[in-house]
């Protein structure tokens, strides 16, 4: 085994393959940028070295040869499917813990992954997959196709540059807007296209080969709960598989690994009718290891990334096909710092709190500590929490309890989402495709905030207006006392969709104009406790500025005054500032002063933790001002343009 190995790449991989080596006795060397100095992938390392950025191979192996690493684990994203990356390590007397640089690029290039596992039997999506194809050809192919269509980009993953048009004449800005990002994304705006598979279902086998011409598969994972063409919940083994498809499905990705001379973790992706579990078609192969891992790992007892390096080193596989046995059953939801109810929106902050569950069948895998900066520059992806046990129903429901004691605070998270999607009726009862939670997104995001949420804030914000000390002057304590009877004092709150005034008299609460409702607070630090109608509830807190976080049941809320928000509001719906949904970078500016514009033309592309949202014209009007330029880094809420209605 390797004495040293560098892990060229951050977060929460980075923190699960330093796991792994700690325990084999391996020295890990971390790399980090300046924007991640103080990660918790840099202090949990042995040694760390900075570079300009994960993508620098130059600047990879300066820093393993600099700290005498014998090996690199790419880990996935960045350079983990870059070909030239492998042979620049093999070059440099590096030993590259993935499969060869020629498996890379045959399975990196769409076109030619299909055309080598179709030509080793392996069925393939009806699609026209001819390199170099230009807009008109693949409008040509659509049309023979038949709609609807995907569009997918050639090279990468990931769902980066994917788009399912269903009217050719949304066609053409599909295309732009799938080559833009395909081409910001992997250096290549090659374009495919092909079937789109109806009610589909993503299925995906891990395979594992050594250089000893041994190759196994390690059953399949489930990974149809999407949002983006990006999973978001996956579970091994799948609902829909007997286990004659099963072995089916394995033996294909076996012979795909073994066209093109395989070693090491990968995955074969499949597309299933979800109808038809006996029909199953090649994607793509991922050559690294995948974000979903752990369900396998916990249902097989390996450790994938311990294999990896066993392989890598050059020892055989201890253990042939008829030894794997799936046990139990294992899921795993992905916490992002994204916004589900505004489609999804990238959100962002400095982790003001964190709880991270623990126990019997729960797994976590992160990198979050308290003060860690989620900014725009990566992606999204904060951490994964997994839940294993003797069967499905029980994995669901422990990870949902595991999720609800998980806290975020500082940073908009997606948990509630994830909560209330494992709760969903068809997702209890296996009945899954990839277009789920596209349908069910107004249901799963529906969550109204709760009265003794904005209470709690309040009563919070009061407890910091009144004085402490051992004498108190009755004067100086806020409690709205007139002649006759208390005022009360006014908070003006707003929290998610929800605009109120509460109002605190006495020993009562009164919300948005509502009865008065007995209330009572306290805080001990981080905890507040609140008593409201009889109900006491106990909340964790943190206070960034005129915002207060609040956590409860697996839910967090993030209370801000209400007067922030009201210029925004009256703006948006009579003209006025265009801000930006989120942070991140400007992309393209599609427009110029001067333009007459009608509600919902697109003004601004920003992109941010490889996500694009187009930024339109809230009504008909002038484009009169533009604040921004391509390239150009905004924050959440910045004005960028300013469209004036023709009567003003």
């Amino acid at each position: 085994m390797f004495s040293t190995v560098l892990v060229a790449n951050r977060g929460e991989i980075a923190v699960r393959v330093h796991r792994t080596l700690a325990g084999l006795g391996v020295r890990a060397v971390a790399v980090y940028t300046d924007a991640d100095a103080g990660a918790r992938h840099v202090r949990e390392a042995d040694e760390a070295v900075r570079v300009e950025s994960y993508l620098s191979i130059e600047a990879i192996l300066d820093a393993a040869r600099e700290t005498g690493a014998r090996a690199v684990h790419p880990g996935y994203g960045f350079l983990a499917e870059n070909a030239e990356f492998a042979r620049a390590c093999a070059a440099a007397g590096l030993v590259f813990v993935g499969p060869p640089a020629g498996a890379i690029d045959a399975m990196g290039d769409k076109i030619r992954a299909k055309r080598t596992v179709a030509e080793a039997g392996v069925p393939v999506v009806p699609g026209r997959t001819l390199s170099g194809m230009s807009d008109a050809d693949l409008v040509e192919a659509a049309a023979e196709i038949g709609y609807p269509v995907l569009v997918k980009p050639s090279a990468g993953g990931g769902g980066k540059g994917m788009r399912r048009v269903t009217d050719p004449a949304e066609l053409p800005a599909a295309l732009e807007s799938a080559r833009r990002e395909a081409r910001g994304a992997f250096g290549d705006d090659t374009l495919l296209v092909e079937r789109f598979v109806r009610n589909p279902r993503h299925i995906e086998i891990q395979v594992l080969a050594d250089a000893h011409g041994t190759v196994v598969h390690l059953g399949e994972r489930e990974c149809s709960l999407q949002r983006r063409h990006q999973k978001i919940v996956e579970e091994a083994p799948s609902p829909l598989l007997s286990d004659v498809d099963r072995e089916r499905m394995g033996a294909a990705a076996v012979e795909a690994a073994r066209a093109v001379g395989y070693t090491g973790a990968g995955t074969v992706e499949f597309i299933v009718a979800g109808d038809r579990p006996d029909e199953f078609f090649f994607m793509e192969m991922n050559t690294r290891l995948q974000v979903e891992h752990p369900v396998t790992e916990l249902v097989t007892g390996l450790d994938l990334v311990a294999e990896q390096l066993k392989v890598a080193a050059g020892h055989p596989l201890a253990f042939g096909q008829s030894d794997v046995v799936l046990d139990g059953h294992a899921v795993e939801a992905r916490v992002y710092a994204e916004d589900p109810a505004r489609d999804f929106l990238p959100t962002g902050g400095t982790v003001l709190a964190l709880t991270e569950p623990t126990g019997p069948g729960v797994r976590v895998d992160s990198a979050l500590a308290a003060g860690t900066v989620v900014g725009s520059a990566y992606d999204p992806m904060l951490a994964k929490v997994i839940a294993w046990a003797p069967d499905r129903a029980s994995a669901l429901r422990r990870l949902s309890v595991a999720l609800a004691h998980t806290t975020v605070l500082g940073v908009g998270t997606n948990i509630a989402f994830l909560r209330a999607l494992l709760a969903d009726d068809d997702v209890v009862a296996g009945r899954l495709d990839t277009g789920l939670v596209e349908r069910g997104l107004p249901r799963l995001t529906r969550a109204e905030v709760p009265d003794i949420v904005l209470a709690a804030a309040a009563l919070d914000e009061l407890l910091d207006l009144r004085p402490t000390g051992a004498v108190v002057d009755p004067w100086t304590v806020p409690d709205g006392w007139r002649l006759g009877a208390r005022a009360g004092i006014p908070f003006r709150l707003a929290c998610g969709d929800r605009q109120v005034t509460v109002l605190v008299r006495g020993g009562t609460v009164e919300v948005d104009g509502g009865d008065p409702v007995p209330a009572s607070a306290r805080r001990d630090g981080d905890v507040l406790e609140v008593s409201f109608a009889g109900r006491t509830t106990t909340f964790r807190r943190a206070q960034s500025g005129d915002t207060l976080w609040l956590a409860a049941g697996g839910h967090t809320w993030a209370v801000a005054e209400h007067s922030l928000l009201e210029g925004e509001s009256a703006a948006s719906a009579a003209g006025g500032p265009v801000t930006s949904p989120m942070p991140g970078t400007v992309l393209v500016v599609k427009a110029a002063v001067g333009d007459l514009v009608t509600a919902g033309t697109p003004l601004v592309v920003v992109e941010a933790m490889k996500m694009e949202h187009t930024v339109t014209a809230p009504v008909d009007g002038v484009l009169t001002e533009l604040a921004v330029r391509a390239g150009q880094q905004v924050a959440l809420n910045q004005p960028l343009a300013v469209v004036t209605p023709p009567e003003e």
